[in-house]
């Protein structure tokens, strides 16, 4: 029984997992991983590279455990598109699939007979591990792989808390899988919403009296334009964490406004270096610090680099180039340093757009733009320009109904008073949504510069 397994022996009776309105108690948990260990005896070879289809579910989160004290490598798996679930199997180099089903576990032997030396080396060392995607968005998406034994250990000496946290983020996303980990690892109570939406959230904040919700800035914005959170009692949140993105300044005090008494937390992680602890200078301040004492980090360049105890041990479908050769992962972030290295992320180095040789950070600009009474919503990017390379394009949700000229003027105009002039866009587009992926992260436009 490995520590983990010996928390949720000693938390017994405690409610661990609420899914689909089902109650499961730490003991429920522990007997359904003993009984898929059984059937994984039989018929999954011992540290063999095996990917769960599917998102949380309790049956799935046990799985995950059952595997992970098996010694196996572990590829979880959320997208439901055929070829997408083929592909990364491949760039794995997954020898088993198993869907969760009604009647036990469905297990497919794949026969993949290619490897790759860094899972040989997990396996060599009867080491566990963990293999997650890159969200892709601009490009392939990157297979990394953990040692899952060094990812978990961190949260041996986790003290037991009565808490219920939301679990937002995906099961294939180390920000949801941190989640996952540090509840468990306290003996909170994980619930799991069947979609992620709005009216979902806020309904299960109101009846499972969550006090954490773990989240993006992006999805913070989607509950404040819905006006759920006035149809139900939020009350029982204490923090909402939010990261994966930079969040627009103007945002966060809309957000603290309407949620006084809640802290607001900003954390920072990387699926390359794992989850780093975070403190902020002030609830309603951008400006963090990274603690961490499993991680250390520098500015270069204005450009956040993490070296952590955490960080993966390569790609298996790609090259190192985000690596230096002394271990330092350059994240793309860009940042900030004020006094007492507080830091704020002030953007992505690769969504800086280029206006005549002059920088222009979109988290700015929208900050500004969502300042606008009758704006609900706005994401900056960059087009080409033959003129000046680049130039800023700003799409806009509008609370009223509005021509598109008459809202390229009156943005134009508020711009004047709080921009430079090359940050201004130039193009206004009216929409009735901003583009944002599944894991609610905004995607901007990318010029193929």
């Amino acid at each position: 029984m490995n520590f983990m397994e010996e928390k949720f022996n000693r938390f017994d009776s405690s409610l661990a997992i609420v899914c689909d309105d089902r109650e499961y108690c730490y003991k429920e948990l522990l007997n359904k991983i003993s009984e898929y260990k059984e059937q994984i005896n039989s018929s999954i070879k011992p540290n063999s590279v095996v990917a769960i289809l599917g998102d949380y579910s309790f049956e799935n989160i046990a799985l995950f455990f059952a595997l992970y004290d098996k010694k196996n490598i572990i590829v979880p798996i959320t997208s439901m598109v055929e070829a997408i679930k083929k592909e990364y199997m491949q760039e794995s180099f997954c020898n088993y699939s198993v869907n969760c089903g009604q009647n036990g576990l469905e297990i497919e032997n794949i026969n993949q007979r290619a490897t790759n030396k860094m899972i040989e080396n997990l396996q060599e060392s009867n080491s566990s591990g963990l293999v997650l995607f890159s969200s892709g968005s601009t490009a392939k998406p990157k297979a990394m792989i953990h040692n899952l034994d060094n990812l978990i250990q961190q949260y041996k000496e986790k003290r037991e808390k009565s808490i219920n946290m939301l679990l937002f983020l995906m099961f294939d996303h180390i920000g949801g899988l941190n989640t996952m980990f540090n509840a468990l690892s306290m003996g909170a109570t994980l619930i799991i919403p069947k979609n992620r939406d709005a009216k979902t959230i806020c309904e299960l904040i109101e009846k499972y009296r969550i006090m954490v919700l773990p989240s993006s800035p992006t999805f913070l914005n989607l509950i404040l334009i819905s006006g759920e959170y006035l149809n139900y009692n939020l009350s029982s949140l204490r923090m909402i964490t939010y990261g994966t993105e930079a969040m627009p300044e103007s945002l966060l005090k809309k957000l603290k406004e309407i949620f006084p008494r809640v802290k607001f937390l900003q954390t920072f992680g990387t699926s390359e270096t794992g989850i780093s602890t975070t403190s902020s200078q002030a609830s309603d301040s951008l400006y963090m610090k990274l603690d961490d004492p499993n991680c250390e980090y520098k500015i270069v360049d204005n450009e956040l680099w993490l070296r952590s105890k955490t960080q993966v041990l390569g790609y298996l479908n790609a090259s190192m180039d985000s690596f230096t050769e002394d271990g330092w992962f350059k994240t793309g972030d860009l940042v900030e340093l004020i006094e007492d290295n507080y830091i704020k992320i002030i953007g992505r180095g690769k969504e800086v757009i280029n206006v005549g040789g002059q920088k222009v950070l979109p988290t700015e600009v929208e900050s500004v733009i969502l300042n606008l009474e009758d704006v609900v919503d706005c994401m900056v990017y960059g087009e080409k320009n033959s003129i000046t390379g680049q130039s800023v394009v700003c799409d806009i949700v509008y609370k009223e109904k509005i021509e598109q000229r008459e809202l390229k003027k009156l943005v134009r105009g508020y711009c004047k008073e709080k921009l430079e002039v090359y940050k201004i866009p130039t193009k206004v587009n009216l929409v009735e949504r901003t583009n944002y992926s599944t894991r609610f992260k905004k995607i901007r436009r990318k010029d193929d510069l």
